[in-house]
């Protein structure tokens, strides 16, 4: 599929779901085998080599959460670490995050509707290790309450924090593109909540600090 049949297949799929205009749940994209390039042309950038060059782009940290679709859902709240996440608009507020493709959390996000964007403190580096495996409880022990609109668990102790609904979901290659709308926010520094937390920062295959 070449890059237009891939871009109607992405807005087929948008309208369908309504997922940049209505606010809630949405369905996962699917995942087809996706080509950058054709058979034909050059070979991609090698990825050892992308990975390498792009890690000497420092990064913030995050922990994506969102509480569970349904309350009964013995799997609990989903969680995963992110460094892929950006401020995209001020008018209307909104920002985002990508995800991979294969991943197991973010069905789960997709399915809550809402979600909250943790951005980690320097002193969260084994928080961030624990939301970053498979398989495993990642939120015991991790003391959060709940975010005040939707409800994602909100970290104790991160640098700040981003309330968000489901936006729009677009296609990225092996990722997806999420924007969420922002509903609330706030930082460790606001009012009585204490001074700034300097935030975790990600280069070169580690954390800086």
């Amino acid at each position: 599929m070449g890059h237009a049949g891939m871009a109607a297949a992405a807005v087929r799929y948008l309208r369908s779901a309504g997922a940049p205009t209505v606010a809630g749940p949405v369905e996962a994209l699917p995942r087809p085998d996706l080509r950058a390039v054709g058979e034909d042309e050059r070979a991609p950038v090698d990825p050892a080599r992308f990975r390498y060059v792009l890690g000497h782009f420092a990064t913030g940290v995050t922990v994506v959460t969102a509480p569970a679709a349904d309350p009964e859902d013995p799997a609990g709240p989903a969680g995963f670490a992110c460094q892929s996440f950006a401020a995209l608009s001020l008018d209307p507020p909104l920002i985002c995050f990508m995800v991979g493709r294969t991943s197991t959390t973010w069905p789960r996000i997709a399915r809550a509707g809402v979600f909250c964007v943790n951005v980690l403190g320097a002193h969260q580096g084994d928080l961030c290790r624990g939301f970053a495996v498979s398989g495993a409880d990642k939120f015991a022990g991790v003391v959060h309450d709940a975010a005040p609109v939707s409800g994602s668990p909100r970290l104790a102790g991160a640098a700040a924090w981003i309330d968000c609904t489901i936006h729009a979901v677009h296609t990225g290659g092996d990722h997806l593109i999420v924007v969420g709308r922002v509903d609330a926010l706030g930082a460790s520094g606001d009012g009585d909540e204490g001074a700034d937390v300097p935030p975790l920062l990600f280069h070169k295959g580690r954390f800086l600090g």
